[in-house]
């Protein structure tokens, strides 16, 4: 039988809880819920409704106030960010034929259905693919010198969120990546073991609530 995949807002209720517990400096990172307003520019924009599980992440959490490793590989954008990413990548890919499929890999550099939802470490985009298909709203990837990349992409947003909450409470890893703490007791990801970070020990994350 399929796994049932928790909603953004119950995984971010439980991201959440197990954050505050946890490591409270990161949770305070994350920033309020964003207005209905702030979701309505993001898509007259973009020129297209959010994705469903987009929106709702965004209505639980409007991004974060800095760059963090709350989550595995990507750090969430707020509305205005994905919308400041969005018109750089338009403006670029106008600029440099940016938006034609490359044929060695049938992606282009950058799509207009392509919502950044968050960035990662190099800046490179973690996107939503909202171009109609079998394969609506799956993430990948969109760095600065390649095209698209959806090598192993997550199904929508909702699964990486649910991976994520699941890790937390129960245990296991996200494509590998086991929550870890650092020597100063914030969040990081690594692979299992959590050796060390710039020389600097990390120890297992504690899975589920005290």
């Amino acid at each position: 039988m399929a796994q049932q995949i928790l909603p953004p807002s119950e995984s971010w209720r439980l991201i959440d809880a197990w954050l505050a517990a946890h490591v409270a400096a990161d949770f305070a990172l994350l920033n309020p819920p964003a207005t209905p307003a702030g979701i309505r520019h993001a898509e007259r924009v973009l020129g297209a409704r959010l994705p469903g599980d987009l929106a709702e992440s965004l209505q639980c959490h409007n991004g974060v106030s800095t760059w963090t490793t709350i989550l595995p590989e990507q750090s969430p954008l707020a509305a205005g960010g994905i919308v400041a990413h969005w018109q750089t990548c338009m403006t670029v890919a106008a600029e440099n034929d940016g938006l034609a499929p490359r044929s060695w890999e049938d992606e282009p550099w950058w799509h207009p259905l392509w919502a950044p939802w968050a960035e990662n470490a190099d800046g490179a985009a973690q996107i939503i693919d909202e171009r109609p298909g079998t394969e609506t709203g799956r993430l990948g990837w969109a760095s600065h010198s390649g095209g698209g990349d959806f090598t192993d992409s997550w199904p929508d947003l909702a699964s990486l969120l649910h991976a994520v909450a699941q890790a937390l409470h129960e245990g296991g890893d996200v494509r590998g990546l086991h929550p870890c703490l650092t020597t100063p007791g914030g969040m990081w990801w690594d692979e299992e073991g959590c050796g060390e970070l710039n020389g600097h020990p990390l120890r297992s994350a504690p899975i589920g609530l005290p």
